[in-house]
């Protein structure tokens, strides 16, 4: 248990650490054109210590939800040649965008070393030429189930499955849910590997299970080494490459997705909503894994979160620079009174969606997640 919040807390500090790194992208780029600085907070107000350097506070700050920078003349009606409106509009995209590239920079760091020590992916159940080393992994165990009664662990691999005294290999899911379905009610031996030393449990899939648990009450991916470990100086190339791949099919799958819900189809199966907490759960679980995963899913994350900061939605860098786009085409700035009240309007729409999120998804994730951890 003790194990498992302390994954959870490294998992959540995690995230607070990529919102400082997109700040501190802001951060560098606005001092680099030589803009006044007020701020650059950890955590959002109030204030618990500051400490001004030159002229910026440094401030490590109560709610601890993310970072900000508080930079003169951002919210716009100053003509001071320090602030940020004073700025060319060229130089305005640039610190916009210092803030997303430093997601993606951290992406390419992480992958990079995640090349450099290799990684087990999911892969699913389809048949990859070259797929050698494929084993399913428990990725999550319902309280009082037949599996969580028999002392079987997120992490542990299956290897096999005895039935009548024949057993049957498991590299597959699909195997494990055949297998299991065509036996509830008797007795099954699982084959299982848990940190290098393989064992045996005894246990009888339910007849009628709880909904949503399945006969055995486990969850399962199946898993395999699909990043080898590459050679210290290749890994900087392999990891932007890789950050470039994974923007690319991100961008597909949004499309996807956005075309699906437009259409009236509905979210992709498997498509799933997350806010914050839910991403520190699926975090935390990676952690399970081992470091190699655990470093793959936050380069991931970083892809994901710089490209949806570019969504043309106000309170978002994306809807920033819309509104500079459209102070280039008339040719003056929107109104700040009116870009302000724009943004709060959008800011108080996502704070609604993140917290509807939140309760409909997060809490149960994280529910489940404690009762898992409570049984390991």
């Amino acid at each position: 248990m003790i194990s498992s919040i302390l994954i959870l807390v490294i998992a959540f500090a995690s995230l607070i650490i990529l919102m400082i790194i997109h700040e501190f992208g802001h951060f560098i780029i606005a001092k680099k054109f030589g803009v006044r600085v007020d701020e650059f907070g950890i955590g959002y107000p109030p204030r618990l210590y500051g400490k001004k350097i030159g002229e910026t506070i440094y401030s490590i700050n109560l709610l601890p939800l993310g970072a900000f920078v508080r930079i003169y003349g951002e919210e716009g009606g100053l003509d001071d040649y320090r602030s940020f409106t004073s700025l060319k509009i060229w130089q305005r995209v640039l610190i916009i965008i210092g803030g997303v590239a430093a997601f993606w920079i951290a992406a390419i760091i992480i992958f990079s070393v995640v090349f450099a020590i290799g990684t087990d992916l999911p892969v699913g159940d389809q048949d990859v030429q070259g797929l050698t080393n494929a084993q399913v992994k428990i990725i999550s165990v319902s309280e009082n189930s037949p599996a969580g009664q028999a002392g079987i662990k997120i992490a542990d691999t299956i290897k096999a499955i005895k039935v009548a005294g024949v057993d049957t290999k498991i590299n597959k899911v699909a195997d494990f849910q055949k297998i299991t379905q065509d036996n509830k009610g008797k007795e099954i031996t699982i084959t299982i590997e848990r940190n290098g030393k393989t064992f045996d449990v005894n246990l009888t899939p339910r007849i009628n299970p709880p909904a949503g648990q399945g006969s055995v009450g486990i969850g399962l991916e199946r898993m395999a080494t699909l990043i080898q470990k590459t050679a210290w100086y290749m890994a900087p190339v392999q990891g932007v490459i890789y950050t470039w791949q994974t923007t690319v099919n991100a961008l597909k799958g949004l499309y996807v997705t956005l075309s699906g819900l437009i259409g009236g189809k509905g979210a992709p199966e498997g498509a799933s909503f997350a806010g914050p907490l839910g991403i520190t759960i699926f975090l935390a679980n990676a952690a399970s894994y081992g470091v190699g995963f655990f470093l793959y899913f936050i380069g991931m994350i970083c892809v994901f979160i710089a490209i949806f900061n570019l969504f043309p939605i106000p309170a978002l860098d994306g809807g920033k620079l819309v509104f500079l786009l459209i102070e280039k085409i008339k040719g003056k700035p929107v109104s700040v009174k009116v870009e302000q009240g724009i943004t709060l309007v959008f800011f108080a729409i996502l704070i609604c969606l993140s917290l509807f999120i939140t309760i409909k998804f997060d809490i149960p994730r994280f529910t489940d997640f404690l009762k898992s951890s409570l049984q390991k």
